[in-house]
């Protein structure tokens, strides 16, 4: 049992307010350091102890100064040695950092060891996003007026529209619209509450899906926002294949079709038509703005190749 394991994943959750992902990724992050720390021993039975709070023949002691920096550096270094990415191991150091802060917090580390490690660089890589006028094309399509076509294509605009993350369309709520306002109040990433406005072609779009939903299902009394087939609530696998069926029909999309790519090309259409950061930044729902500012990168490769194609002095020679 890994050391005051149960408190830590608690106070994630309760006062740190992290969705369950990240709760789970920072406690395996933990799990496996204490694994790779815990083969390096030589003799594990030696370092047995009294301590009521021991298990495996590890004391909470032990545990806590096998928290090192050297150590958490070889953890570093066995990982990308073992194929690990950068990104994959820089989330693995964000755990455990995040545990030891928490055991500074309670007087049991004097200091955070993983300050002092380098993290590994990562390569950025530009956010994909779909052109709008494909987007354009999809949306411009015919439609069945069954409940599984109605409820597919409002819900790719919905996530095109509002930029909303995958989670939040699965745990879309219909309390979650205010129809009067023509607004989403939905809680996002770390408990965070936003508005997003619902523009007159999803409005009208949602009303729509509403009185398709409504005649297909009379009896339900799941308040979900989304519905299976079969009149359950949404899970997060479902959306996914959802785009990616509804994409897979047209072959102007190219590459990986999934919900975060159509939250992709909002950001960056928005910033195209010339919408601050900030505004961005509030519809996303990100915590800072470093977050929405990648996304200028797209506008400038756009605006070069523009730049390029149309300038005199660019073309090329005959």
């Amino acid at each position: 049992m890994v050391a005051f394991i149960d408190e830590y994943i608690e106070y994630l959750r309760v006062h740190r307010r992290y969705s369950e992902r990240t709760v789970s990724l920072y406690g395996d992050a933990v799990g496996r350091f204490f694994t790779y720390a815990l083969s390096l021993e030589k003799s594990p039975t030696d370092s047995s102890t009294d301590d009521p709070e021991s298990e495996g023949g590890v004391g909470v002691q032990e545990q806590i100064n096998m928290l090192t920096t050297p150590k958490i550096r070889g953890f570093v270094a066995y990982n990308l040695k073992d194929g690990l990415s950068p990104r994959s191991v820089n989330l693995l150091l964000s755990g455990i950092g995040s545990y030891c802060r928490y055991l500074v917090k309670r007087g049991v580390l004097q200091s955070n060891p993983v300050s002092r490690v380098y993290r590994p660089k990562e390569k950025h890589r530009l956010p994909q996003f779909y052109l709008k006028e494909d987007i354009e094309g999809y949306l411009n399509g015919e439609v069945g007026d069954d409940y599984a076509s109605v409820r597919n294509r409002t819900m790719v605009l919905l996530l095109y529209s509002t930029g909303m993350r995958r989670a939040e369309v699965a745990g879309l709520r219909l309390k979650n619209l205010d129809l009067s306002r023509k607004v989403f109040k939905i809680t996002g990433k770390g408990s965070k509450e936003r508005e997003i406005p619902v523009i007159d072609c999803l409005y009208d779009k949602i009303l729509l899906y509403l009185q398709t939903r409504n005649s297909s299902f009379k009896d339900c009394t799941n308040d979900s926002f989304f519905l299976t087939d079969r009149g359950k609530p949404l899970y997060l696998s479902f959306v996914n294949g959802v785009v990616k069926k509804e994409l897979m029909a047209f072959k102007e999309f190219g590459g990986k079709k999934s919900p975060h790519i159509l939250r992709h090309s909002l950001a960056t259409h928005l910033l195209n038509d010339g919408a601050g950061l900030n505004s961005i930044k509030e519809v996303l729902g990100h915590s800072s703005l470093a977050a929405t500012q990648v996304y200028t990168h797209n506008s400038f490769e756009q605006l070069k190749k523009i730049y390029i194609t149309a300038h005199p002095r660019a073309k090329k020679r005959r």
